[in-house]
């Protein structure tokens, strides 16, 4: 028997969380929460946009929810005893994110198929404050990469193509305080060259997935790592005038006409860090944005000015991202004592 692919398993998933949001079926009465009746076939374009109206990534993340969902004995539609006897049992073993993530995974898969919403009952929002209150909501953040420590990861770093690769990913990265989907999304035709630098025009990302787009100016640099020079030099050496910018490199140094995947920036950033000294567990992928929030804000750059480059729309959603280096800066006990 061949073994299973695990990419295989992920589009049966995707599949199986659309058939969730999108088909209206009879189901079985479970308690008072009974069908609804059947109604018209949904046609095809209309199923082409509502696949369209969840990103891949939530997709991927409600399709594994619902998989463990039913996987407890529970379908579509679920009595609110029975959901707050879930949550109740992930409790003991998952974070309140991930448990706040299923009980939005239920939700939309019921209202989807037209049933009522059960995790709006007082019995599921009641479980769910509880649970919040006796685990707390703190979630793990990834360690900012100050600008003095990326300096450090980037003396360690070479002349090979895969050196002159990660110098600018990671320059372009900290710089523009992209997440990593938007960093491995750029293609040449995205870079347009003014006198005082760059923009990159970013087309699409989390937070916009209607695609308005937004432009980030990347400034010559005053130091030796200028991030708009070592960017040039990796594509002039690639030899990349279209396409992907980031794209990967086997250990022969041949460099492929694919993408670099979100993963792969994350595996580097680790790795590269590892190499310099530092330990890689405490960092990822989003250093890199967290890093640029936190060392523009101790350098004394205005929230309104760091906005401009994270994308945040409030100061409220910003203060998340200038970690614990920023604590000192203006520290109110430090003024008096």
């Amino acid at each position: 028997m061949s073994a299973r692919h695990p990419l295989g398993d992920t589009q049966k998933m995707v599949k199986s969380v659309l058939s969730d949001l999108i088909a209206i079926n009879c189901k079985p009465t479970v308690g008072n929460w009974a069908a609804p009746p059947p109604s018209q076939a949904i046609s095809d374009p209309v199923r082409r946009f509502l696949s369209s109206s969840l990103s891949a990534g939530t997709q991927r993340a409600y399709a594994a929810d619902l998989a463990h969902f039913r996987a407890s004995g529970r379908d579509i539609p679920c009595s609110p005893q029975s959901i707050a006897d879930y949550l109740a049992s992930l409790a003991e073993t998952h974070a309140v994110a991930t448990i706040q993530r299923r009980v939005a995974a239920i939700a939309k898969a019921h209202r989807a198929s037209g049933f009522d919403d059960p995790c709006r009952s007082e019995i599921v929002r009641a479980t769910m404050q509880g649970i919040r209150r006796t685990k707390g909501t703190a979630q793990r953040e990834a360690r900012a990469l100050q600008r003095d420590d990326l300096f450090a990861v980037l003396e360690r770093m070479g002349d090979r193509p895969i050196d002159l690769r990660d110098k600018a990913l990671l320059l372009i990265g900290f710089a523009g305080a992209f997440r990593r989907s938007e960093l491995v999304g750029f293609d040449c035709g995205d870079v347009e060259h003014v006198g005082r630098g760059i923009v990159l025009h970013l087309r699409r990302s989390k937070t916009d997935q209607t695609g308005q787009g937004r432009k980030i100016a990347i400034p010559h640099g005053r130091t030796r790592w200028c991030p708009v020079r070592h960017l040039t030099d990796w594509l002039a050496h690639a030899g990349i005038e279209e396409g992907p910018i980031f794209r990967s490199i086997d250990r022969h140094g041949h460099i492929s006409p694919d993408r670099l995947s979100g993963d792969a920036v994350a595996m580097i950033v680790k790795r590269r860090l590892e190499t310099a000294g530092f330990d890689p567990a405490a960092f990822s992928g989003h250093s890199l944005r967290a890093g640029l929030a936190t060392s523009a804000a101790m350098a004394g750059a205005s929230t309104y000015k760091i906005r401009a480059q994270t994308g945040h729309k409030s100061d409220a959603m910003l203060a998340r991202y200038i970690r614990d280096g920023d604590m000192f800066t203006d520290n109110a006990a430090g003024v008096i004592l």
